[in-house]
């Protein structure tokens, strides 16, 4: 695991396909090492990493390819289960996967001979993003641009659904904020709903569209942040609907927003997968400018390490990683 100075990413992971989705492990899984997921066309590789930010006997970064799952078809988002444990006997995994054949499939291994997974059938169009509820993950949420947010069992059951005004975005689930949900739309609207009464209780305007990705920040729940049009977007929702702050960020538009996990003001962006090259920009709201620019060969997907200042893009054969300040 090299250094990479030509782009000026920390580290570099080479691997065997095109990676459209990564993604760390958000839990605490019992080991000193990071889970991280990938998924290709028709792959999904888990690996754990361990850098030298963290680990003084570590040179740079160590990678290792846990176990490569066949899923058949392009992974289009992942999320990770906080069941999974690696200091389990056996270790578990759990992770499901929104694929672009509208289907969720729920993985769980333990990285030997038991390999199960699950097909979830009910949307109808292509599903953008999903989450395990994080406490006890029982329960997966997913949003799609069939104008729905749905709420599944482990068993793919349906139980419960949140008809939208347009796209389904982004979904959120707050370890804080167990009974609420997140989702971001399309059209500008970030809504909350009331997982037990099943009603929305509070909502956010963009003012600009298209909002393309939404995140609710780990560190304080009162912050949500997104991307529409080129710009960034904050709210406090204590203060006001709509954004408090707002910054043009990317010329031809954002792609994602994701909050650091160690810092409140700390986040990133990218913009869209360009014909070559993807924009990464970290961003501390007490700084005027991005404090870290980053290009990726046509990413995609951006996540940040559980416990590091830390993120990392998927990319051509290649994940990126790169290490900020805090």
């Amino acid at each position: 695991m090299k250094q990479d100075s030509t782009r000026n990413t920390s580290y570099t992971v080479d691997c065997e396909d095109y990676v459209h989705v990564v993604k760390f492990n958000p839990f605490d899984s019992g080991d000193s090492c990071s889970l991280i997921a990938y998924g290709g066309n028709n792959y999904v590789v888990v690996g754990t990493c361990r850098f030298q930010e963290e680990d003084a006997e570590v040179e740079g970064m160590q990678y290792k390819t846990l176990r490569t799952f066949h899923h058949g078809i392009r992974v289009d988002a992942i999320a990770w289960s906080p069941e999974t444990r690696l200091d389990a006997i056996p270790p578990q995994i759990r992770f499901c996967t929104a694929a672009s054949d509208r289907k969720l499939r729920l993985f769980t291994s333990d990285l030997q001979d038991k390999n199960e997974f699950k097909t979830f059938d009910g949307h109808s169009d292509y599903i953008n993003d999903l989450v395990f509820a994080p406490t006890e993950g029982q329960e997966i949420a997913s949003v799609s641009d069939d104008h729905t947010c749905r709420v599944w069992d482990l068993e793919g059951n349906e139980k419960a659904h949140f008809v939208l005004r347009s796209p389904g975005m982004s979904v959120c689930w707050h370890p804080e904020e167990a009974f609420k949900l997140m989702v971001a739309e399309k059209n500008g609207t970030i809504r909350f709903y009331d997982l037990i009464t099943q009603q929305a209780i509070l909502s956010l305007e963009c003012e600009q569209t298209p909002l393309m990705s939404a995140d609710w920040c780990l560190k304080n729940t009162l912050k949500i942040g997104a991307v529409a049009g080129s710009d960034w977007l904050i709210w406090d929702i204590t203060r006001s609907s709509y954004p408090q702050d707002k910054r043009p960020v990317h010329v031809d538009r954002a792609r994602l927003f994701r909050w650091s996990r160690v810092n409140e003001n700390l986040f990133a962006t990218t913009g869209y997968p360009g014909k070559t090259t993807t924009q990464l920009l970290v961003h501390h709201l007490g700084h005027p400018q991005p404090i870290l620019t980053g290009t990726a060969a046509v990413g995609s997907g951006l996540t940040w390490h559980r416990t590091l200042p830390l993120c990392a893009v998927g990319g051509d054969h290649k994940i990126f990683f790169w290490v900020t300040e805090m």
